[in-house]
């Protein structure tokens, strides 16, 4: 999930938020400040109900932060890299690079994020339930005690065995640890997840139908993107095992032909566009690359334009580039290819452009690997 906009570091982590964020963040400060907090504390001004909803949406989404800070604290220590935290739609994301090096690292990881979310809860109720014996009342009591049950309820949600959740990672360290195989934990971990997702479609349906109206059809939508990440997983999973071992320069095209970024699109399809044999072309400046244009990129330049129009106006810029070491195990490198858009890593050593890794040289070392994985279990 790639986020809209960055707030900043946490524990040495760059921290951003998608736009995503706004919708549920206006989904709660509405719904406490426009229902709930009126129905339960009713003859309060307008703005009070206001300021309750908004101040315990923002200590909500700072507790989802807290979760995911301490997933990429635990994963640092246990020799994982963190490219970032982002918040978005369905909480947060802690993107690790890598994976964890035994069942236990695995368990400690995955574990730290619900562990957090419940001692927040805790802390919430226990401050609540203080205030209470005091003779508090009202709204500040409210905030505090949904506050407590929200975070209770996200930590127990988040430890349900299923993958894409915290919960699918405890349970692919439990039987990783059983099994000794990391990708038929992952596989059940994310079919766990898929019969989950199912599951809350159906209860979600079935309360829309009910008459739950909107509570309905998010948990709905809750199911259908569990599935649709559970997927994922197991895709990646079987992926992984695939490419277990294979480096990057091994699937690597080497010394791909480059350009500079101040040719103008006309120039490069006049005189190179049919004599490229490839999809992407790397910009370089003294050998450094600079940027990355595909033809997807040019094709969408109007040709009326494409005189005045440079490649470095259209290319993937040099901060949005995938950057790879030959030695570098293609399997760290896949998540990163999301980072930008066109798909592609470029090689790089001692600062120079050595190579690019495109999707067709990933699937033809997924297929070699696959094969060499059958003949593997043919020949045991």
């Amino acid at each position: 999930m790639r986020a809209s906009f960055r707030i900043g570091r946490i524990a040495g982590v760059p921290v951003g938020v998608n736009w995503s964020v706004l919708v549920i963040f206006g989904l709660i400060a509405w719904g406490l400040a426009g229902s709930q907090f009126p129905r339960s504390y009713p003859d309060r001004p307008t703005w009070a109900y206001v300021l309750a909803g908004l101040s315990a949406a923002v200590v909500f989404f700072l507790g989802l932060l807290a979760h995911e800070v301490s997933h990429a604290v635990v994963a640092k220590r246990n020799g994982l890299e963190v490219s970032g935290i982002t918040l978005w739609l369905f909480g947060g994301v802690a993107e690790l690079r890598g994976e964890a090096r035994d069942p236990g690292a695995e368990l400690r990881i995955a574990g730290v994020g619900p562990l957090v979310s419940l001692i927040i809860g805790v802390f919430f109720g226990g401050v609540a339930a203080l205030l209470a014996l005091a003779g508090v009342h009202g709204l500040l009591l409210g905030a505090l005690a949904w506050l407590a049950g929200i975070n209770i309820l996200l930590a127990v949600f988040n430890v349900l065995p299923a993958a894409p959740l915290d919960g699918g990672r405890l349970l692919r360290a439990a039987v990783w640890k059983a099994t000794g195989d990391r990708t038929r934990a992952s596989v059940v971990a994310a079919r766990a997840g898929w019969v989950l997702g199912a599951l809350l479609i159906a209860l979600g349906l079935w309360q829309f139908l009910r008459g739950a109206g909107v509570g309905g059809l998010w948990l709905a939508l809750i199911g259908w993107f569990l599935i649709g990440a559970a997927g994922m997983e197991e895709r990646q999973a079987r992926m992984g095992s695939a490419l277990r071992g294979v480096r990057v320069a091994d699937v690597m095209t080497p010394q791909p032909q480059t350009a500079s970024g101040d040719m103008t699109v006309a120039d490069f399809v006049d005189h190179y566009l049919f004599a490229y044999r490839h999809s992407a072309l790397p910009l370089t400046d003294e050998g450094r690359p600079v940027g990355l244009v595909t033809l997807d990129r040019v094709r969408g330049i109007p040709a009326d334009r494409r005189s005045a129009t440079t490649l470095a106006e259209v290319a993937c810029r040099a901060d949005q580039l995938v950057l790879a070491d030959p030695d570098e195990q293609l399997t760290d490198l896949l998540p990163r290819l999301s980072e930008c858009a066109d798909g592609r890593a470029l090689v790089v050593a001692g600062g120079r452009l050595v190579g690019i890794v495109s999707p067709s040289d990933i699937s033809r070392a997924v297929q070699r690997g696959s094969l060499r994985d059958q003949s593997t279990r043919a020949g045991g």
